[in-house]
């Protein structure tokens, strides 16, 4: 089975959050179920680094106004076609913003040209290589659907994975006779949105399927506080809707071999892993502290927290605690916790901006990981903390309620504990969840017991993997693709 995988991010060659993660990682664990993936990514600087092998396919003198082309190769293992379009990806700053982390105007236009493509290549652009599922990721590559649909279905059946319901890419309604697309795409049962051109919401139509990211996630869209605008579409096709939990590379993420860290263990071999957290306390500038070393590796932004996190701060330093934390985002939440360094040098340490190699190391030398989201699709980070022994403190909402079993006496007692949940999800709950934690530390044998539980779930893709299977699978039945696509 041959599939069309289009995103706007992979990992390692880039990115911004776990969309990359999931993209980067997801094709390698289809082989095991005779899957063959390949992944269409614009050709950024960091992307046509990367790749390896490339050959021409096609070339575009005018594809929206610019000339590109599509290039076939690898890179680190994944199979690549790549849009080669330098005045649309060959630029600084960031894959969406620019150096200055505003929105690039013409969004609309890059990610339109991508789509374009993608649904080209679906239709059968390539003599030798056909795609039995074309498998778009977030609002970057949803209106691929959309082209497909209006182009005339070929009988590709059309997945859309929803990674997170708060980023739709919504643009202004003039933008829509430039898409190439007939005047029936913009109606309420395709592109139109509240007025404008809505990517995400046109995808969410088209497809025939679309997958969240985790079961509970795939009930929280479907009302007000979580639909982001869009619940009433969600409602609409809610029994094409399916909540499957990401899994993680468990080769990447590997403290037994990982070359990020200094100090290699594994749950067998737990002071092993000591060293790390001095190397951490000792990369960040703090002092050795007698309570646990807490951490946050996230954007900083209102939607993860981080702004409960940076009010109730100070409860890690009064406990006898230590905090690093490192992100990006909210200008306001970043001068907040860097004011919280400035104010606390020995106890608090802060980086602004990502790094994935000493993201590695803190999942690897913390003792807990702050997810404090007010809501989570799935999240990550918590399954990287879990695969590291860094015992997950996370509010109970989307995939964190589903992925960590929270610290109560009953699971303590049944030793099926693997972190603490907190709700409702505000700073006085979260300041009670560090209280918990600070209690739970100090008796070693619990905690212990804890961080052994976290390093023996399995963060794998083995079961998700299944079941993205299992869909395509069933997608590609004549009797189930005929209901899909009434």
């Amino acid at each position: 089975m041959n599939i069309l995988s289009v995103t706007a991010e992979i990992f390692p060659l880039v990115k911004t959050g776990g969309l990359a993660d999931v993209a980067g990682s997801l094709p390698k664990a289809l082989k095991a179920h005779g899957i063959h993936t390949r992944s269409l990514v614009p050709g950024y600087p960091g992307v046509m680094q990367g790749l390896r092998d490339a050959s021409p396919i096609t070339e575009y003198d005018c594809l929206f106004g610019e000339r590109a082309a599509l290039l076939a190769g690898r890179a680190d293992g994944l199979e690549l076609f790549v849009l080669d379009a330098p005045a649309f990806f060959d630029r600084p700053g960031a894959p969406y913003t620019d150096k200055y982390g505003h929105e690039y105007a013409d969004n609309w236009k890059r990610f339109a040209a991508l789509s374009c493509v993608a649904s080209q290549i679906a239709r059968g652009l390539l003599p030798n290589w056909q795609p039995d599922v074309i498998h778009a990721h977030d609002w970057h590559s949803a209106l691929s659907l959309v082209y497909l649909k209006y182009s005339g279905d070929n009988g590709v059946p059309r997945v859309l994975t929803v990674h997170n319901l708060a980023f739709q890419g919504q643009f202004p309604a003039h933008c829509f006779p430039e898409l190439g697309l007939p005047n029936e795409a913009y109606s309420i049962d395709a592109l139109e949105y509240y007025g404008d051109v809505g990517y995400l919401k046109g995808g969410l139509q088209a497809a025939d399927a679309i997958t969240v990211v985790s079961p509970t996630y795939a009930r929280e869209i479907m009302s007000p506080a979580f639909g982001m605008g869009l619940e009433g579409v969600m409602n609409a096709r809610h029994a094409d809707v399916i909540g499957i939990v990401n899994g993680i590379d468990t080769e990447v993420w590997d403290p037994s071999s990982d070359c990020n860290i200094e100090n290699h263990y594994s749950a067998r071999t737990p002071l092993r892993r000591l060293p790390n957290r001095q190397a951490l306390l000792n990369l960040f500038g703090l002092q050795n502290v007698c309570g646990p070393v807490f951490a946050s590796v996230n954007r900083l932004t209102w939607q993860k927290g981080m702004d409960l996190l940076a009010e109730v701060a100070d409860e890690i330093v009064k406990g006898g605690g230590a905090l690093v934390v490192i992100g990006q985002g909210d200008p306001e939440i970043e001068r907040a916790f860097l004011e919280l360094s400035r104010r606390f040098p020995q106890r608090i340490g802060v980086k602004i901006g990502y790094d994935e190699r000493l993201a590695h190391k803190i999942h690897a030398g913390a003792d807990a990981m702050l997810v404090p989201s007010r809501f989570e699709p799935c999240g990550l980070t918590q399954l990287y903390a879990l695969r590291y022994g860094c015992v997950p403190v996370v509010a109970r909402t989307g995939g964190l309620s589903e992925t960590i079993i929270d610290a109560n006496d009953a699971a303590l007692h049944a030793h099926v504990a693997t972190g603490i949940q907190f709700s409702p999800i505000d700073a006085h709950e979260l300041r009670h969840a560090l209280r918990r934690t600070f209690k739970l530390y100090r008796r070693r044998r619990e905690w212990e017991g804890l961080r052994r539980q976290g390093m023996k779930t399995d963060c794998s893709w083995h079961r998700s993997a299944a079941r993205y299977a299992e869909l395509y699978g069933e997608l590609l039945s004549p009797d189930i693709r005929l209901a899909g696509s009434a």
